[in-house]
């Protein structure tokens, strides 16, 4: 079961009962001070006026459909943000664990409040996703790196499903022999994964959108089938798709309209509850025209 709340956040955690969920991840604004805009597009046919050249030689003209965005600057983040993660620790089960996903720019502030709220010794880890995209800096090292802090609530019992962990190849095969190298080792702390592709089938066309590889990892591990996981920054509505894929539920919260249409038509075959708006706006389709179709996704194999 998907339940999707629209309204400010605060105040919808506020309403949630003590110890409900098994596993929060949120991906809240970065604060960098910038417009996060995404524009979305579709191709047609055009012989004439075409401005890219597609299958067998064919012209397609390019139709701008719209833009998705939020402002992503708050004069004061950690008053922003302090009053949600306390909610966060009260609303996780004794074994639950959060996840907050920041970038560079804030990620010492908030780590320091995290530890206040949850104390040292419930910080697990700080994860480091690493990615290869995009244009280069001239002037120093290119950031291409998001931070994910990993905490405990109770720090002595949490859930950690070692043997769920997906396996990833050897960077020196040769040095590990034949059979390690097939079997493949466990990530580390560094993540190495693409950003969603602009033209792959899991793009929403919501900005900041992460990949669903990323979210799997963390819901497989982290929680148990049929546990209750909740996103209050949900965006895209990702947590969701990787709730439903691997047998959890989800409750997901934002308090913007272009996502909540996007998570309506992205979950649409799972029948989602929307709670604090009648009928949900409903995100155009992307560019390839069936990006997201009313159809459950392939099970993954247990």
């Amino acid at each position: 079961m998907i339940d999707i709340h629209f309204g400010d956040n605060l105040e919808i955690l506020k309403g949630f009962p003590d110890a409900s969920f098994d596993l929060i991840y949120i991906d809240p604004p970065f604060n960098t001070g910038k417009v996060q805009a995404r524009t979305q597009i579709q191709t047609v046919r055009d012989d004439e006026h075409g401005d890219r050249t597609g299958f067998q030689g064919r012209r397609y003209r390019t139709v701008k459909v719209g833009t998705k965005g939020y402002a992503d600057t708050f004069s004061d983040y950690p008053a922003f943000l302090e009053p949600r993660l306390e909610e966060a620790r009260r609303l996780l089960k004794p074994n639950g664990s959060f996840f907050f996903h920041i970038d560079y720019r804030e990620v010492h502030y908030c780590k320091v409040m995290l530890d206040g709220i949850f104390g040292r010794e419930s910080f697990l880890n700080e994860i480091i996703w690493a990615y290869d995209y995009g244009a280069r800096a001239t002037r120093r090292w290119s950031p291409k790196h998001d931070n994910i802090l990993w905490y405990a609530k109770d720090p002595e019992n949490y859930t950690y499903r070692f043997d769920d962990i997906d396996r990833i190849p050897y960077m020196a095969p040769g040095l590990v022999g034949p059979e390690k190298a097939a079997r493949g080792k466990t990530p580390t702390d560094t993540w190495w994964n693409t950003i969603v592709s602009p033209n792959g089938r899991e793009k929403t066309g919501y900005p900041t959108q992460k990949p669903l590889a990323i979210i799997n990892r963390i819901m497989r591990v982290h929680s148990n089938p049929g546990d209750r996981v909740l996103d209050f920054f949900a965006g895209s509505g990702t947590i969701g798709e990787s709730a439903e894929r691997l047998g959890r539920s989800a409750v997901l919260v934002d308090n913007n309209p272009e996502a909540i249409g996007v998570m309506a038509r992205r979950l649409g075959f799972a029948q989602p509850r929307f709670h604090g708006i009648d009928a949900p706006p409903m995100a155009p389709a992307g560019d390839d025209g069936d990006l997201f179709t009313a159809k459950p996704p392939t099970p993954e194999p247990s």
